[in-house]
């Protein structure tokens, strides 16, 4: 019997956006007591004695029942060690791992350990991405920390945090921000009532999740395609493709393999929801970068509207650019279609 993946979920966000506070919330909940936890720092969660149980020197039992280990070196050794003490009974069974990075980091490197190295591929997931933003100082840290311009692109979640403590034109204001960066990702405040399952909830229904977050998306696409804009935040560019004819998976897939091999850095994040020749439901694909995950299909399309669209978020890349490309692709592919 193959082992299940183990889903990954990473959590990121800049200094001070309230990763930790997040963490410590979600950590707190029954549903996650089979999680084990990867900080680079312990920053402000409380593991004290009362809190905790310690198994070696950089993992430790919560009461919860989440390990909490610090990753001090690689995080690819730190993932294997977790994975072959759990396969050896040395640590309590855990059903996920979620990552806290720093609040400088870039995510991709997490993305690329989990699909470049032998062993983790094999294992691990990476489920998705939680990034979080500080509602009080998120417009001015979007204006003058690329990092946290990539941190929002790459989001598949993002959860807007000291809400309650913003005025309301500073949150309005970020959201604004958010939205030009990443139109797609789902906006999560950390007062939601279904936070958990909305950032963590069981992977066995992806298909069911893609079809909402696709059909959200779509619609706000096709809003923003309507008012006739392009949002720019720091050279970053959101954009969508959409067209009506039947997509060549072998062709399609050739085009986004060299798009993204020629200008991956470039092309912070691709989503689309396409209508392939050969099947009767949509195929939802999602790309970070070089990345692409395995396409997902889904179960039914989430309206009447059969068109494929595209969806893209870029760095200093003209959009005019992949939509020449795409339309030579089209070009191509129907030239190849049977008469």
């Amino acid at each position: 019997m193959t082992e299940p993946f183990t889903p990954v979920t990473l959590i990121t966000g800049f200094l001070g956006s309230g990763k930790t506070t997040l963490l410590r919330r979600l950590l707190a909940d029954p549903a996650l007591a089979d999680t084990a936890v990867l900080i680079n720092e312990f920053g402000e969660i409380g593991l004290d004695h009362h809190l905790l149980e310690r198994i070696d020197e950089r993992t430790v039992l919560l009461t919860s029942g989440c390990l909490c280990c610090t990753v001090r070196g690689e995080l690819s050794d730190a993932l294997r060690d977790l994975h072959s003490r759990r396969a050896r009974e040395q640590v309590p069974w855990f059903r996920r791992v979620i990552i806290e990075s720093t609040g400088l980091a870039d995510p991709f490197p997490v993305l690329t350990t989990l699909h470049a190295d032998p062993v983790l591929k094999h294992h691990f997931r990476m489920e998705r991405i939680v990034t979080t933003v500080d509602a009080v100082n998120g417009a001015r840290t979007l204006a003058n920390h690329a990092e946290s311009v990539k941190q929002v692109a790459v989001a598949d979640r993002i959860v807007l945090t000291k809400t309650d403590i913003a005025d309301a034109a500073a949150a309005t204001s970020v959201v604004r921000r958010v939205r030009a960066i990443n139109p797609s990702a789902p906006l999560l405040r950390p007062d939601d009532t279904s936070l958990v399952d909305s950032l963590l909830g069981d992977d066995t229904d992806a298909t069911a999740r893609a079809d909402g977050v696709a059909e959200a998306w779509i619609s706000e696409q096709m809003a923003a395609a309507d008012a006739g804009g392009n949002p720019h935040v720091q050279d970053v560019t959101a954009f969508a493709i959409t067209f009506d004819h039947l997509v060549d998976w072998t062709a399609f897939s050739l085009w986004l393999t060299m798009l993204l091999h020629r200008h991956g850095e470039a092309v912070l994040r691709v989503k689309g929801i396409l209508n392939v020749a050969g099947t009767d439901t949509p195929v939802a694909i999602h790309g970070v970068q070089h990345l692409v995950h395995p396409p997902l299909h889904m179960r039914a399309w989430p309206s009447a509207d059969r068109r494929s669209r595209l969806v893209f978020i870029v760095k200093n890349l003209d959009a005019r650019a992949i939509e020449r490309s795409f339309a030579v692709f089209c070009a191509s592919s129907a030239s190849r279609a049977p008469a």
